[in-house]
């Protein structure tokens, strides 16, 4: 049976990893490789959904529900799937990538453990109390490991799949180095693929593991985003974590600046957050098909522009509040999946590059064009910017980081916009 799929992997990783992650409650990783038989694998035949070369996603997953249940598998490290006899792939399965890719390398079928188990079962219902659960519609405390009140908030993202773009410099490598040293799996999505492949060598180098994958991406290009979602998915079995860091920023009046500057801006702030959103949250949708208490995340990193506005930057404050917009929006639709969509609001950046290059940086802008009058030094521009912070300083990577943790944390929140400012910008 010939499929048209771009990607059979990318479909089925995810699915197969839903299974996992609905039986386990804790996060996992899952390693497409070789489409042959394997003894003691969990078998199953998609061929039923697979129509006109696709794959129903929907009905595949129900095959795989059901066969993990006859077979009475809780938590299957490996799953051998084929379409009316064609092999389509073997799928392995561990609680990281390191340890997948070895059980993989040794062909080690052998199940998994798991705690406290959810029944494998074609309704996938939700458990009980008795079970461990908190009754119908919540069961926070198995399937989602940020419960406990008692572990590190940072632990929120351990053995999770995250994926952030503009991931190599910024906020974005202040996010990625972050996630790695809580644990997760990160993939750093950059136009810059130099250097996201160079933040991944240091990051694992320090780690001793595999915790950062570099991907090249343009989050303005529909094809590229759809790419890099793909190869998260064939290459870990699929996502929890989408942070949609990637920005730019050119400034203008409205009365001098040209369309292309402004479409270039709101291209990359505002429609690359909806291209990303869109792909990130396909695949999130397709492990919640057999994951349906999984809960996973969608996060923008906006700015406090995104609430006050900013004076002759009115591309990028109007692409940040439509970005705000598109938040609470996304939020309402995706939540049918257990897709929690919120943004992250920071004050300025002072200590990264955008201010403080020496020879691009706004700070030496501002002191060329004599924006902060008596200013004689770059740091006589950076204090007067700083003095408008009423806990006068910028917002740092570990005040994003504390929010997004809270963010993931929050299983009841969805549609969100929280400020990370020092009190420059304040809720009314």
């Amino acid at each position: 049976m010939k499929l048209a799929e771009k990607s059979v992997n990318a479909i089925l990783a995810p699915l197969v990893r839903g299974l996992g992650l609905h039986a386990s409650g804790e996060a996992i990783a899952v390693v497409p490789g070789p489409a042959e038989k394997t003894s003691g694998a969990l078998n199953a035949d998609i061929g039923p959904a697979v129509r006109d070369g696709l794959i129903d996603e929907e009905a595949a997953a129900a095959i795989l529900r059901d066969a993990a249940a006859q077979a009475g598998q809780r938590l299957p490290s490996c799953a051998a799937i084929e379409a009316a006899g064609e092999p389509l792939g073997t799928y392995w399965m561990d609680r990281t990538l390191d340890a997948a890719r070895a059980r993989a390398k040794r062909e080690d079928p052998a199940p998994l453990s798991a705690a406290a188990p959810l029944p494998v079962t074609a309704a996938l219902t939700a458990p009980s109390a008795a079970e461990g659960g908190h009754g119908k519609g919540n069961a926070a405390g198995e399937i989602c490991p940020s419960g406990s009140s008692s572990r590190s908030r940072a632990d929120v993202a351990r053995n999770r799949i995250a994926l952030v773009t503009g991931g190599a410099q910024g906020f974005g490598e202040e996010i990625t180095r972050g996630l790695a040293a809580s644990g997760a799996l990160v993939f750093i999505a950059d136009l810059n693929i130099k250097g996201a492949e160079e933040l991944a060598e240091k990051i694992n180098a320090a780690l001793g593991k595999t915790s950062a994958i570099a991907l090249a991406l343009d989050v303005s290009r529909e094809e590229s985003a759809e790419q890099a979602v793909a190869a998260a998915a064939e290459t870990a079995g699929g996502l929890d974590i989408l942070i949609s860091n990637a920005g730019v920023l050119k400034a203008g009046s409205v009365l001098e600046q040209d369309v292309s500057s402004f479409a270039f801006t709101t291209g990359i702030n505002y429609t690359g957050y909806f291209i990303m959103a869109k792909h990130g949250g396909r695949l999130m949708r397709r492990q919640n098909r057999n994951a349906p208490f999984w809960k996973t995340d969608i996060i923008q990193i906006n700015s406090k522009s995104g609430l006050e506005g900013s004076n002759k930057n009115g591309a990028y404050a109007g692409g940040k509040f439509g970005g705000l917009g598109l938040t609470a929006s996304f939020a309402l639709e995706l939540i049918e999946y257990n897709i929690k969509v919120n943004a992250v609001c920071p004050g300025n950046f002072f200590d990264g590059p955008l201010w403080s290059d020496s020879e691009k940086g706004l700070f030496v802008q501002y002191l060329k064009a004599g924006k902060v009058k008596g200013a004689k030094t770059v740091a006589d521009v950076k204090t007067f910017y700083e003095e408008k912070v009423p806990m006068k300083r910028g917002c740092t990577g570990p005040d994003v980081m504390r929010a997004i943790y809270y963010i993931i944390e929050q299983e009841y929140e969805t549609g969100q916009a929280v400020p990370v400012t020092g009190g420059q910008v304040m809720l009314h």
